[in-house]
C-alpha cells in the first residue's frame, strides 16, 4: 500500500515496521522539534536514504490532493504538533498511533500523567483518524505493565518496543482491523500538556510523592525552590528521616549536590541546573 506519514524519532518504529511489511512510502510530514520532547534526526536521515520528499511545514488540503494524485492510500500518523485537515475526500485510509490505551489518555504526551497517576499497565492504540483529537475508533492496542519505580525513561522504551508489536499487527492485517474498528466507548479523558507548576517539587510532600514527579518528569527536568531560587533538577535521589527541619531547608550543599529537608525526609538533587535541559550549574550556600 502506498503511504504518507508523519513522525518524529520517538515513533520511528512505525515506519521501520510498515516498510519491512513491503508498504511504499511516497512523503514524510515532520515538525520543527525542540531536541527536548521530539527529535527528526533519524526520521529525516531514513527519508534522505529512501529518497522520500519531507516537509516540515504544516500539511494542508493541497498536500493531500497531491498525495491522491500520486496514488497514496494511507495516511500514518505517528506523532504530530499540528491538526491534520480532513483527509476523507482525498484518501482511503488515515490512522494515528497514540501513546496511550484509548480512551484513557487522550491528549499531546500523556505518558508523564500516567505515572504522576500511578497507572501499573499502560499501552499505545492505532485508532482512526478522527477531528476530534485521538477520539477514532480503535483498530489494534498494545499494552504493558508498569512497575511502581517507572521513569520516565523506562516507559519511553517499552513504549518504543510496545509500538513495534503494535504496527507490526496493523501492517499485517491493515484492510481486517480497519473493518473491524471498535468505538472507544465512554470514559474518555484528554491530558493537557503540563505547565510549569505541574513540573515544582513541593518539599512539604513525603519523599515518595517527590520521587514520583522527579520520575515522571525525567529528562524534561522538574523544578524546585531553593533559597529563594527556582532550579531545574535532572537527577534526584531522597530516603525517609525523622529531622527537626522545616520541609524545603537547604541543609547542605556540597560541590553541585543540594541536600534539602522534605516532610519526611530529605532529597538530593544531585543534578540541576539554573537553566533549562543542562544549562550551566551553579552552587547555592545553605
Amino acid at each position: 500500500m502506498r503511504f504518507a506519514i508523519t513522525l518524529s524519532d520517538r515513533f520511528k518504529p512505525v515506519l521501520d515496521v510498515f516498510l519491512h511489511a513491503g508498504w511504499q512510502p511516497l512523503k514524510l510530514f515532520c515538525t520543527p522539534v525542540d531536541h527536548r520532547m521530539h527529535h527528526h534526526k533519524e526520521s529525516l536521515a531514513t527519508a534522505e536514504r529512501l529518497g522520500v520528499p519531507v516537509q516540515l511545514s504544516r500539511m494542508r488540503e493541497r498536500d493531500l490532493l497531491e498525495l491522491a494524485e500520486q496514488g497514496c492510500e494511507a495516511l500514518l500518523v505517528a506523532s504530530y504538533n499540528w491538526r491534520v485537515p480532513d483527509w476523507e475526500p482525498y484518501l482511503s485510509y488515515a490512522v494515528n498511533f497514540h501513546p496511550s490505551p484509548l480512551p484513557v489518555g487522550r491528549g499531546p504526551y500523556p505518558q508523564v500523567r500516567a505515572l504522576l497517576d500511578g497507572h501499573r499497565q499502560w499501552g499505545c492504540s492505532c485508532h482512526r483518524l478522527s477531528r476530534e483529537f485521538d477520539a477514532g475508533e480503535v483498530l489494534a492496542q498494545e499494552c504493558f505493565a508498569l512497575q511502581p519505580d517507572e521513569s520516565h525513561e523506562s516507559l519511553d522504551v517499552k513504549l518504543q518496543l510496545a509500538l513495534y508489536r503494535l504496527a507490526g499487527r496493523v501492517a499485517g492485517d491493515f484492510a481486517a482491523l480497519w473493518e473491524q474498528a471498535q468505538p472507544q466507548g465512554e470514559g474518555g479523558s484528554y491530558w493537557p500538556l503540563w505547565r510549569d507548576e505541574d513540573r515544582m517539587l513541593n518539599f512539604n510532600q513525603p519523599v515518595a510523592d517527590i520521587m514520583r514527579r522527579v520520575r515522571a518528569f525525567g529528562d524534561f527536568e522538574c523544578m524546585a525552590m531553593v533559597n529563594g531560587v527556582i532550579v531545574h533538577v535532572h537527577r534526584a535521589q531522597a530516603w525517609r528521616e525523622i529531622h527537626g527541619h522545616q520541609p524545603g531547608a537547604l541543609i547542605l550543599s556540597n560541590a553541585l549536590s543540594l541536600l534539602v529537608a522534605a516532610a519526611d525526609g530529605m532529597v538530593l538533587i544531585s543534578e540541576w541546573s539554573l537553566n533549562p535541559a543542562g544549562g550551566v550549574s551553579g552552587r547555592l550556600r545553605a
